[in-house]
């Protein structure tokens, strides 16, 4: 049986830099030190969580003298909910610091030394940002640090079912997964990513629930019945909740949505979704319109998208729009160009564009994003836009581009993890003029330019933040044939 390592604490760690990800760096006898809850100019305590040679991540233990750079964070559960880790920055620190990643990661794994690196697009609303929202019910609430001191001994905040019964509903929660701990739920009584609109719904469902003992899903047993809501805020005012229950109670489910309704007047479409699985997608299921037309509107510029409950749509509608806007001005459109929109969703990004496009292409592998982003080319009167479910690397061939025309421009919006190898090898035999790649990792962004620098050459690159508070980054990219 391997023995646990012991602990390592370090002591009056001095904080000099943000590295990637969140974390903040530190060296310490030539080893470079990746702290999380740190931020540079901080002093502070350290307990190392991994422990190598030449490098060592660890996680503050106390801070000892505060940064010049920090402020009072504005959320009652900062440090406990995992959303938000950077309210103690100043959000001209955030976009700094992000930046920095940026450029860091395209130069050291994309080997870009000669682009033009544009400013990062900063947020105008850096809270009630997000369109969409999700909550999820338990039975077992995330105990905070103050409520655990008259438990038994060896308690703490993830504290073991065996040690304390919460009775199903009585002392229940609504709100956040507790980070790293997947059957406990950190009850949010306000959040800041949305309008106060959210607040009114989860408080008004959870009181509810409460007072007439509804029980609160159980992730361990799969019981209770309260599994999870979906919250869509759009521009436009509509307003879209989808309720998730693990069986239908149709005797309770119109007692609570008919209170909802009459609480929260400005919700325009109430779902629910009867899920009986162990997860929580929904993606496999068909969500029952109780109230209104099943779907909301939301608008990016001139353009009407509709959002349907299991939709893919970007959560932050006017960096959306600023995300969209760099896209068009790096794709240099004329009005005479055949646009290839890859990895294209529900259309967005291609109906955004199309006024200045001769042609859309849209290539999507998940079949209902496209009957999406048909409806929505419908919705704007384009006539000019296609759409096609399929593998890429299977519908882009020579019969293709025989019928449709071979790109001018290829945008692409791959998934975190990037393009695949093969489509990259595709986009290499397609040589389209113009790459423009929008991601929302500047790390497999890099990798794969890198990979198409055997015949393109990176323009210029700017930043986008989608997610104010989070350490996460959009970055936009044109690449031109060589």
């Amino acid at each position: 049986m391997r023995k646990k390592n012991k602990n390592i604490v370090l002591q009056n760690v001095a904080v000099t830099d943000y590295a990637a990800e969140g974390k903040a760096l530190a060296k310490l006898d030539g080893k470079v030190i990746f702290i999380a809850g740190a931020v540079p100019g901080d002093v502070a305590d350290i307990v190392l969580t991994k422990n190598k040679k030449d490098w060592a991540e660890g996680r503050v233990l106390k801070i000892n003298e505060y940064s010049t750079s920090r402020v009072e964070p504005f959320c009652d559960h900062f440090g406990v909910c995992g959303g938000c880790k950077w309210q103690m920055l100043p959000y001209e620190k955030q976009l700094q610091y992000k930046q920095q990643e940026a450029e860091q990661n395209l130069i050291r794994i994309g080997k870009v030394n000669d682009a033009v690196f544009l400013p990062i697009a900063g947020a105008d609303d850096t809270v009630h940002y997000r369109n969409k929202l999700e909550f999820t019910f338990s039975n077992k609430r995330y105990l905070l640090p103050g409520e655990i001191q008259d438990l038994p001994s060896g308690s703490d905040g993830d504290v073991p079912t065996e040690k304390v019964s919460i009775p199903l509903g009585a002392d229940g929660a609504l709100g956040f997964h507790a980070p790293r701990i997947f059957d406990k739920i950190i009850d949010i009584q306000e959040c800041f990513l949305m309008d106060d609109v959210n607040n009114s719904i989860r408080n008004t469902i959870r009181d509810f629930a409460k007072e007439h003992g509804f029980s609160f899903y159980d992730i361990r047993q799969h019981t209770g019945w309260l599994r999870n809501i979906i919250i869509r805020y759009c521009s436009t005012g509509e307003l879209m909740v989808n309720i998730c229950l693990n069986h239908d109670e149709e005797k309770d489910r119109i007692l609570l949505f008919d209170h909802l309704l009459k609480e929260v007047p400005s919700i325009t479409t109430l779902l629910y979704t009867i899920n009986p699985k162990w997860n929580d997608s929904i993606y496999d299921l068909t969500p029952q319109t109780y109230f209104g037309k099943g779907y909301v509107v939301e608008k990016l510029g001139e353009y009407e998208f509709i959002i349907s409950p299991k939709s893919f749509f970007q959560t932050n509608t006017k960096q959306a729009e600023k995300l969209y806007s760099i896209t068009r001005d790096f794709a240099g459109l004329t009005g005479n160009e055949v646009v290839y929109d890859l990895y294209c969703g529900t259309g967005s990004i291609g109906i955004f564009v199309s006024k200045m496009a001769k042609k859309i292409i849209g290539v999507e592998v998940i079949e209902d994003a496209i009957e999406d982003a048909k409806k929505n080319a419908a919705l704007n009167n384009i006539e000019h836009a296609l759409f096609f479910a399929g593998d890429v690397i299977k519908i882009c061939n020579d019969d293709f581009f025989a019928t449709h025309g071979k790109p001018d421009v290829v945008i692409t919006d791959p998934p975190r993890v990037g393009m695949h190898e093969k489509l990259v090898i595709k986009l290499l035999e397609m040589e389209a003029p113009r790459i423009v790649y929008v991601s929302c990792n500047t790390a497999t962004q890099a990798r794969d330019i890198l990979l198409l620098s055997e015949k393109y050459r990176v323009e210029k690159i700017q930043p986008v933040d989608m997610f104010p508070h989070t350490h996460h980054i959009e970055s936009v990219a044109l690449l031109t044939l060589k």
